[in-house]
């Protein structure tokens, strides 16, 4: 399974620095660094509508981009992201560098799929998602976009284990737990209030 790669336009920064972050932002463009892989750091700046569009996809943190700028073109994971403590906009972002043959910690997303279908959620259980993402050990090109939990022949009580995903191919978890659960349809809960008010008429019944 080849890395897919998402493309992002940026331009060079010739300065490092706290004044020089700011001109960038003053000029409308997020500072951003690209580190790693032994060698030297890129600055570049990047439109921050980019950067929010990125954010919204689910999975972002194991998507690899290719960062062109000038004559510069890197390989990269979003790794970290300084906001505005006021707006939330994006102020700063630092982008690890990849390199071939030099295996990476990422989280990969974990997507649901069959709840209409489950049998234990469709007499009334509830379905417990234990891990929405996974770190995993992985090649730079062989990066999985989403991890698949197909929960579709659940019955109350059943889970769904690492070995039962799908897209796990040529990945390693972090997690040293063997066949550790992602998620599991838990029976129907029970209105606590609803109980207890039906304890007395149940005590009542009783006695006659």
């Amino acid at each position: 399974m080849a890395t897919k790669l998402i493309p992002i336009e940026a331009t060079l920064r010739a300065k490092a620095g706290k004044g020089a972050a700011r001109a960038t932002r003053r000029a409308g463009l997020v500072p951003a660094v690209i580190y790693g892989a032994k060698k030297d750091a890129v600055l570049i700046a990047i439109d921050p509508r980019i950067i929010m569009r990125e954010l919204h996809k689910p999975g972002w943190r194991s998507h690899v981009y290719e960062v062109k700028a000038g004559d510069v073109s890197e390989r990269v994971l979003m790794r970290d992201m300084q906001f505005h403590p006021v707006s939330d906009a994006p102020i700063h972002v630092d982008y690890q560098r990849l390199a071939p043959g030099h295996k990476v910690h990422v989280e990969v997303a974990v997507h649901i799929e069959g709840e209409e279908v489950s049998p234990g959620i469709k007499r009334g259980g509830v379905l417990n998602v234990v891990r929405h993402t996974i770190e995993v050990t992985a090649d730079p090109e062989n990066i999985p976009e989403i991890f698949t939990a197909d929960v579709s022949a659940l019955d109350i009580n059943d889970n769904v284990r690492w070995d039962d995903l799908k897209g796990t191919e040529g990945v390693t978890p972090t997690n040293q737990t063997p066949n550790f659960v992602i998620a599991t349809v838990a029976p129907p809960t029970i209105d606590v209030e609803e109980t207890e008010a039906a304890a007395p008429e149940a005590a009542e019944e009783e006695k006659k």
